[in-house]
């Protein structure tokens, strides 16, 4: 914006595109006549005392006052105007409206002091030779000091009134301006960082989504799987050994009433609190702590998880239900514990857990070593199963192959590493280094 309401003028079109606003042209136009009408009648006058013609002052006149029309666009044209007729006592409306437009735009101020300074110069020099030629014909008799006092006080009266008043409007339009861009630029901020608490918020339903379905792989693969096998074992001995098959069938009972005790749990975690549900009742959710709440109660959801879930104490049950199934497993702890957080000796269960049920699913029979080692400052966990025996087969157990991409995220998520792959005897192997902190 470089003049006054210049900022609505791009948006403006038709016969108003110089204003922008009926109403401004309305007001200018008006303005415009009525300091038109004033510079002719003063034009007149002094064509008389010059003794030009008429017609001269009086067009003299209309085409000086009529510029005002032009003081939104070129204000500076409008004072200068002003200041070339100052001489002939001409366009007070003119000079005090032109001073104001002036000040109220963004020119420059050291422009528009330079222009007000020459009006009033101006404005003085005329004021005082009228009011000495006047007071020469007058048969009234003043001091010498009283016609530069008059002089000075109506040179400020017509130059600095609409100056100070131009300059407070201009300071205060500009200032409304910089509010209004400071609370578009608020409320494109409150809406970047709206779109990104939704981003957060959906990242954390995605984490907490891929959470619950590993936890339910873990818990369903490794239990079902025992079930599997010992239902195919039970089967197998059903006619022969009496005995042992209701031996497995108590097995089968136990491996499915631990499966249904940790869905359970799992599905406990997933209830709703009452905080959440008076969360979800209230009135008004600011949209910014959407990602912080979710994400809160992902980790609150994992807290839990840690404090409930397996422990390494559990890792001779876990081994020895393999055992029961038939599996030829051999467990060796080096080391010493340490105080481990409860989510890392969750993930060392896992990991050793998935193992044992991937040996359970593709080599059923195999011979199996299960290697933990506590190191101080991490731990490391070892699942290697050598080639299934001659005859024996896959036990026909789906797998989607979400098991390892699972373990691979939950070590990488404590900052660990995690390996898996065949060996070189025909087996497979799953290990995984977790540090303690």
């Amino acid at each position: 914006m470089t003049t006054t309401g210049v900022d609505h003028q791009e948006a403006a079109g038709g016969p108003w595109w110089w204003w922008g606003r009926r109403r401004s042209a309305a007001l200018d136009i008006g303005l415009a006549a009525l300091s038109a009408v004033e510079c002719a009648f003063e034009g007149i006058a002094f064509a008389d005392k010059t003794g030009l013609p008429f017609p001269i002052g009086l067009a003299f006149g209309l085409l000086a006052g009529s510029v005002l029309v032009l003081r939104r666009r070129w204000p500076i044209v409008v004072v200068l105007v002003s200041i070339a007729v100052t001489p002939a006592a001409m366009g007070f409306l003119l000079t005090v409206v032109g001073l104001y437009t002036l000040a109220a735009s963004d020119v420059p101020r050291r422009i528009t002091g330079a222009l007000a300074g020459m009006s009033l110069a101006g404005t003085m020099i005329v004021t005082v030779v009228r009011s000495q030629q006047d007071s020469g014909h007058s048969e009234l008799q003043v001091g010498s000091w009283v016609v530069p006092l008059i002089a000075i006080f109506a040179s400020l009266g017509v130059t600095l009134a609409p100056l100070l008043c131009g300059l407070y409007i201009g300071a205060r339009r500009r200032l409304m301006e910089s509010l209004h861009e400071r609370n578009d630029s608020l409320e494109r901020e409150l809406q970047l960082l709206a779109e990104r608490a939704e981003e957060r918020a959906e990242w954390a339903r995605g984490e907490e989504r891929t959470r619950i379905a590993r936890e339910m792989h873990d818990v369903v693969a490794h239990r079902v799987s025992l079930m599997v096998v010992h239902a195919a074992a039970l089967q197998a001995v059903a006619r022969k050994d009496p005995e042992k098959a209701v031996k497995n069938a108590a097995l089968v009972g136990d491996m499915g009433r631990q499966a249904l005790t940790e869905l359970r749990e799992m599905l406990g975690v997933l209830r709703t609190t009452p905080e959440a549900a008076a969360a979800a009742a209230a009135p008004v959710v600011p949209l910014a702590a959407v990602g912080e709440a979710a994400a809160a109660a992902a980790s609150r959801a994992e807290s839990e998880e840690g404090q409930d879930g397996p422990c390494l104490a559990e890792l001779e049950v876990l081994v020895g239900q393999s055992q029961a199934a038939g599996m030829a497993v051999d467990l060796t702890v080096e080391g010493d514990p340490v105080g481990y957080l409860p989510e890392v000796e969750q993930t060392a269960y896992r990991v050793i857990q998935e193992g044992l049920t991937n040996v359970h699913k593709h080599a059923p029979g195999a011979k199996t070593r299960v290697r933990v080692a506590h190191r101080g400052s991490e731990i490391a966990m070892q699942v290697e199963n050598g080639p299934a025996p001659e005859g024996g087969s896959d036990a026909g157990l789906p797998s989607g192959g979400n098991g390892l991409i699972g373990m691979r995220e939950r070590v990488a998520a404590l900052g660990g590493v995690f390996v898996s792959g065949p060996t070189d005897a025909g087996g497979f192997r799953v290990s995984a280094v977790i540090p303690a902190r």
